[in-house]
C-alpha cells in the first residue's frame, strides 16, 4: 500500500501531533499498523467531524438483511457513539412504485412513518442525538458530545406532485433533498431505470430526458427553502441538468465512481467533474456492489449465471436488480448469500480507491463519506457506524493530512451546509 502524499502527511501530523508522528514516516506493515499511526489516526478521529451522509431510519418493515446480524439498526445511537459519529443523514426515503395518486399517497405514507420513526428516535435519546437543521446546530452537538441527526429526503414520489409539499418536510427539519431513488418519477429521470417486474422489459431509459418541469420546479424551490441539492440516484442527464440550474453547491450523499465500478448508480467522469467545478461533494459509500471492479468476464458470468439461476433476468442495471421479486425470504436470502460470494463484500481499501479518484480528479475538497447503512451497504472493516475508526486510520496509512480526513469526514459537507443555507430567500 502506496501512501499518495506520505511526505507531507507526516509534516502536518508532527506539528499537530508531536514527536509521536515521527514513527509515522517510516513503511507501515500490511499486516498490522503502527503504534504511531494508531495514535495520530485516535487523535484526528477525535478531531475531526465525523459526518455520514446518507442513511435510512429502520422502521418495522425494513428487511432484516439490511441491519446487523443482531437485527438491530447499523447507525444505532450507541453504534454512533462508539464510531465517534458527531453527525449523520437520517434519510425519509421510499422505493419505487406505480405512477398513480394511490401509489403516491402511499409513498407519503411511508414517508410519513419514517418522520415518525426519527422523531421517536430523537425523543428517546435526548442524552445522545440532537436534531440539528444548520451548521451551529452540528457544531452544538459536538461540543456536547452528541450525534447531531440532519434530516434527509429522498424520491419525490411522496410529494404527491406537488411542489409546496416541499415546505411541509423543510419545517419538519429535512435539509437534504434528492429526488429519485430505483426508477422514473415525476419529477426526474433515474440512474435505474426499472424492470417493472422480472418478467417484463425495462421502462425506457429516459422519459424525460433528464428533469422533468416539476424537477426545475422543485430545484429552484429547495434552493429558495436554503436547504442542500442531493443528485444520487439521478441519471446522468438529470444531475448535469441539476448542477447547472442550482444556485447552491450540490452533493451526492451516496454515490461511487463509475470508473471503478461500472453500475448506472455510480457517477460517470463528466458528473463528477461538473459537481467539483459548482463546489459540490461527492460522498463515498461503503456498498460492495458500487466498490469492487465488476469488468471483468469471469465476473460478469457469474453474476448472470445466479441471476439466470434465480429466475432473474440477465440484463441489469446492477447485480442485485429485482431480488425483492423473489417469491419468499429464504429464496431471496439465498440469492444474496450467492450474489455476495461472487461479488466479495468489498473493503476499506476499495472504498479509498474510490476516494483516491475523486481527490485526483477534482480535489479533496468535494469527497466526503455517505455510507447507505441499513439499506445494503456494509464492507469488511466497516460494517456499521461503530467502525468509522477504521476509515480514518486507512486514511492516515494512505497518506492523507490530518486536515484532509476533517474535510473528508465532515468539513466539506459543512461548506455545502452553510453556502445552502446562506442562498436562502424570504419564503
Amino acid at each position: 500500500m502506496t501512501a499518495r502524499i506520505h511526505l507531507s502527511a507526516a509534516k502536518i501530523a508532527i506539528s499537530i501531533f508531536g514527536a509521536v508522528a515521527i514513527a509515522a514516516c517510516a513503511t507501515v506493515s500490511n499486516d498490522e499498523p503502527s503504534q504511531s499511526h494508531q495514535e495520530i489516526a485516535r487523535a484526528v478521529h477525535l478531531k475531526s467531524l465525523v459526518i455520514d451522509a446518507h442513511a435510512d431510519i429502520v422502521i418495522p418493515s425494513t428487511s432484516r438483511s439490511y441491519m446487523s446480524a443482531d437485527g438491530t439498526s447499523k447507525v444505532s445511537p450507541e453504534k454512533l457513539r462508539a464510531g465517534g459519529v458527531g453527525g449523520i443523514v437520517m434519510s425519509i426515503a421510499v422505493g419505487p412504485g406505480p405512477r398513480t395518486a394511490e401509489a403516491d399517497a402511499d409513498a407519503r405514507k411511508l414517508a410519513d412513518e419514517k418522520m415518525l420513526a426519527i422523531q421517536g428516535l430523537l425523543s428517546t435519546n435526548k442524552d445522545t442525538l440532537l436534531l440539528a437543521t444548520s451548521v451551529p446546530d452540528i457544531e452544538v452537538a459536538k461540543a456536547a458530545g452528541k450525534t447531531a441527526v440532519v434530516l434527509g429526503f429522498q424520491n419525490a414520489r411522496s410529494l404527491q406532485g406537488n411542489i409546496q409539499a416541499l415546505d411541509s418536510f423543510y419545517d419538519q427539519g429535512v435539509r437534504v433533498f434528492g429526488l429519485n431513488h430505483l426508477a422514473h418519477n415525476d419529477f426526474s429521470d433515474s440512474s435505474r431505470p426499472n424492470y417493472i417486474s422480472a418478467t417484463s422489459s425495462y421502462e425506457i431509459r429516459e422519459q424525460h430526458g433528464g428533469l422533468s418541469q416539476l424537477g426545475v420546479e422543485a430545484i429552484k424551490r429547495i434552493n429558495d427553502l436554503g436547504a442542500i441539492v442531493d443528485v444520487s440516484q439521478l441519471s446522468e442527464n438529470a444531475t448535469l441538468q441539476t448542477i447547472a440550474l442550482s444556485r447552491s453547491p450540490v452533493i451526492a450523499s451516496h454515490s461511487n465512481v463509475k470508473a471503478i465500478t461500472n453500475v448506472t448508480r455510480n457517477l460517470s467522469d463528466q458528473e463528477i467533474d461538473q459537481i467539483g467545478k459548482s463546489g459540490g461533494v461527492i460522498h463515498i459509500a461503503a456498498f460492495g456492489a458500487y466498490l469492487v471492479d465488476l469488468s471483468k468476464e469471469e465476473t460478469l458470468h457469474a453474476i448472470r449465471e445466479v441471476r439466470l439461476k434465480h429466475g432473474l433476468p440477465q440484463t441489469y442495471s446492477y447485480p442485485y436488480e429485482l431480488y425483492w421479486e423473489l417469491p419468499d425470504a429464504g429464496s431471496k436470502r439465498a440469492f444474496l448469500l450467492e450474489m455476495r460470494s461472487v461479488i466479495g463484500p468489498g473493503s476499506i481499501q476499495d472504498m479509498l480507491n474510490h476516494i483516491d479518484y475523486i481527490v485526483e480528479r477534482i480535489g479533496v475538497d468535494h469527497v466526503g463519506i455517505g455510507n447507505d447503512f441499513n439499506h445494503g451497504s456494509g464492507i469488511e472493516g466497516y460494517a456499521d457506524a461503530s467502525e468509522s475508526f477504521n476509515l480514518t486510520l486507512a486514511l492516515i496509512e494512505r497518506g492523507y493530512s490530518p486536515q484532509d480526513i476533517e474535510k473528508i469526514w465532515g468539513a466539506n459537507f459543512l461548506r455545502v451546509f452553510q453556502t445552502a443555507k446562506s442562498l436562502k430567500r424570504p419564503l
